[in-house]
C-alpha cells in the first residue's frame, strides 16, 4: 500500500484529497441532520457517498486518470450544490477544489471545471448578498485557479524531469536497470493474460575491459552508445533495450519464440559483427536468451538468461546461447 503511494502520484494526490474530504464533510453532514437541514446532509451524503466510490475504484483499478476527473468533478458540482443550498458559508468549500482539479484532471478540463463552477454560481446569485461580493469572489477565484495552475504545472514538468533521470541511462538515453524491472514485471502478467510468447536477451560486449584500458573510456563509451544504435534500428518499435550494468544490455522481445526468435539473434549477431568496431578493430557481444515459461517469475526468467550468457562467454564468446533450446550458433570465422 505505501509501495503504491509513493510510486503513484496521482493516486497519493487522489487518496490525499479523497481522505481529506471525507474527514473535512463528514462533520458537516451530521451537524445538518441534527440541524434539521436533511437537503444539506443529504447533498454532503452523497458527496462523501461518490468521493469514498471513487477511491475505492481507484485503488481497485489502478486507473487514476479516470478516478481523478471523477472525482474532480464530484468536488466541483458538490461545493456548487453546497453553496446554492447553504449560501455563502457554502462558498468557501468552492476554493479547495479550485485549487485540486488541476491535480486531478488535465489543466484544459480542470479551467473548464473551475470556470464552469464560479459561472454557474454567479448566475444563481443565492449566495451573495450584494454584487459587489458576487465579483469579488469571482475574481479570488480566479487569482487562486491562476496560482493552482501555476504550481501544478511546474509541478507536473519536474516530477517528469525526475522520472527521467530515475528511469533513464545518461550516456545510452536508454532505459535502465529500474525501469528494466517494472517492464519486464508488466511483461510476465501481460504474458499469462494474453498468452504472447516474450523472449529476453542478455548481451555482453566481448572483451569491454581490454578496449577501456587500451583505448581510453572515451572510446568505450563510443563503443556503447554505437551498440545501442545499432540494437535499435535492427529492432522494432515493440522491443525495448535496457542498459543492465556497465557493458551489459537486456532486450525485451515480445511476440517471438522458436524459428523466428533463432533469426532474430542471428540477424543482431550479424549486424554487430559488420558494424562494430573500435580502433582496435572489430567489437563482437556474447548472447544469453531465454523464453519466458508459463507462470515463470521474473527473477528466473533474468537468471536463466544470465545463465545462457555465462555459458556463451565461458565456450568462447561471439555466440548465442538458448537457455530453452541449449543451442548456440558458431562463431564466425573472422569473429574476436
Amino acid at each position: 500500500m505505501l509501495h503504491r503511494l509513493k510510486t503513484d502520484f496521482r493516486l497519493s494526490i487522489i487518496t490525499l484529497l479523497g481522505a481529506s474530504a471525507i474527514l473535512g464533510i463528514t462533520p458537516f453532514a451530521a451537524m445538518r441532520f441534527m440541524q434539521g437541514n436533511t437537503l444539506a446532509g443529504s447533498v454532503d451524503t452523497a458527496i462523501l457517498v461518490g468521493i469514498l466510490i471513487t477511491l475505492i475504484y481507484a485503488w481497485a483499478s489502478g486507473d487514476t486518470r479516470r478516478s481523478g476527473l471523477v472525482l474532480a468533478v464530484i468536488a466541483c458540482s458538490g461545493a456548487v450544490t453546497v453553496g446554492a443550498v447553504v449560501g455563502e458559508p457554502g462558498l468557501f468549500w468552492l476554493y479547495p477544489c479550485l485549487v485540486t482539479t488541476f491535480f486531478l484532471a488535465n489543466p484544459r478540463i480542470a479551467v473548464f471545471l473551475n470556470v464552469a463552477s464560479v459561472v454557474v454560481l454567479m448566475i444563481h446569485g443565492g449566495a451573495f448578498r450584494s454584487d459587489v461580493q458576487m465579483w469579488s469572489f469571482a475574481s479570488t477565484a480566479f487569482v487562486v485557479s491562476a496560482c493552482a495552475y501555476v504550481f501544478a504545472h511546474r509541478n507536473h514538468d519536474q516530477r517528469e524531469r525526475l522520472e527521467h533521470l530515475a528511469t533513464i541511462d545518461p550516456l545510452t538515453g536508454i532505459k535502465n536497470r529500474r525501469s528494466m524491472d517494472q517492464e519486464l514485471d508488466l511483461a510476465a502478467a501481460n504474458a499469462e493474460r494474453t498468452g504472447l510468447p516474450y523472449a529476453l536477451v542478455l548481451l555482453d560486449i566481448d572483451h569491454f575491459k581490454r578496449i577501456n584500458d587500451e583505448h581510453g573510456h572515451g572510446v568505450g563509451d563510443d563503443v556503447l552508445t554505437d551498440l545501442v544504435a545499432l540494437l535499435k534500428q535492427n529492432t522494432r518499435k515493440s522491443d525495448q533495450l535496457f542498459r543492465y550494468g556497465g557493458e551489459e544490455f537486456v532486450l525485451l522481445l515480445p511476440g517471438v519464440d522458436g524459428i523466428g526468435l533463432k533469426a532474430v539473434m542471428n540477424n543482431l549477431q550479424q549486424v554487430l559483427r559488420k558494424y562494430m568496431k573500435h580502433p582496435g578493430g572489430a567489437v563482437t557481444a556474447s548472447f544469453g536468451v531465454a523464453l519466458l515459461r508459463h507462470g515463470e517469475g521474473v527473477d528466473s526468467w533474468l537468471a536463466r538468461a544470465d545463465a545462457a550468457l555465462y555459458e556463451a562467454k565461458e565456450t568462447g564468446r561471439d555466440r548465442i546461447v538458448f537457455a530453452d533450446l541449449h543451442e548456440a550458433p558458431e562463431p564466425a570465422a573472422d569473429a574476436v
